[in-house]
């Protein structure tokens, strides 16, 4: 079935995998996975992460806007402005999502990442590994020039993995979550700080038929 509809979206097709997980976008049965992940818990309730506070709807509204988010996503998908939301695999298990994203990417050559783990998957490394998949697929596979990444001023450990991989600081964003004022910290990698940070291995296979849907010629 993936290999059929690889055909007509190539993207199914393409893997990124470290020592201990493999990204891919997910099918069906890897999104209701994703969604359970979400119906459980993405972080301490008490905190928000996020923007846009998805994770405050309840249980089984936030495994709907799971699905949906990755539905939109790829329906809104064009070569100038694209975001690819993959699914994190360990242990046969999904217990995560990792997005990346362009606009003018073709130009620019730069990308942007988010991502979420599962609570019970968290605080094991998994955060960085599946940040350094898609920035070897950024860097490597598509010839980007820099990556650019935000957390909240509280989302000490997503802050700690942009260090890890070679992020600099890079100004602030004011936004209001839950009707308070809170500061994003924005940081950015240009290629040559990639390539002297990196330490996780990254295989990516299935690229070729996909540079297209990127805005790349082969």
């Amino acid at each position: 079935m993936i290999a059929m509809i690889a055909e007509h979206w190539p993207m199914f097709g393409l893997r990124l995998r470290t020592p201990r997980l493999e990204l891919r976008q997910p099918d069906l049965a890897d999104l209701a996975e994703l969604a359970s992940q979400a119906a459980r818990g993405v972080h301490d309730p008490a905190i928000m992460p996020f923007a846009m506070p998805w994770t405050d709807a309840e249980p089984e509204e936030r495994a709907r806007a799971t699905i949906k988010w990755h539905w939109q996503v790829l329906s809104r998908w064009t070569p100038e402005h694209w975001a690819l939301p993959l699914v994190a695999v360990a242990d046969g298990r999904v217990i995560g999502t990792q997005e990346i994203a362009g606009k003018n990417f073709a130009i620019l050559r730069e990308v942007e990442t988010g991502s979420w783990l599962g609570l019970e998957h968290q605080g094991k490394g998994y955060g960085t590994e599946m940040r350094a998949a898609v920035l070897a697929l950024a860097f490597a596979g598509l010839g980007a020039e820099y990556a650019t990444t935000e957390a909240f001023a509280t989302n000490h450990a997503s802050y700690r993995v942009s260090q890890k991989l070679g992020y600099l600081e890079n100004g602030i964003k004011r936004h209001v979550v839950r009707g308070e004022p809170v500061i994003g910290r924005r940081m950015v990698l240009d290629r040559a700080g990639w390539d002297s940070a990196r330490t996780v291995d990254v295989e990516i296979s299935g690229l070729e038929p996909c540079r297209a849907m990127f805005g790349l010629s082969s």
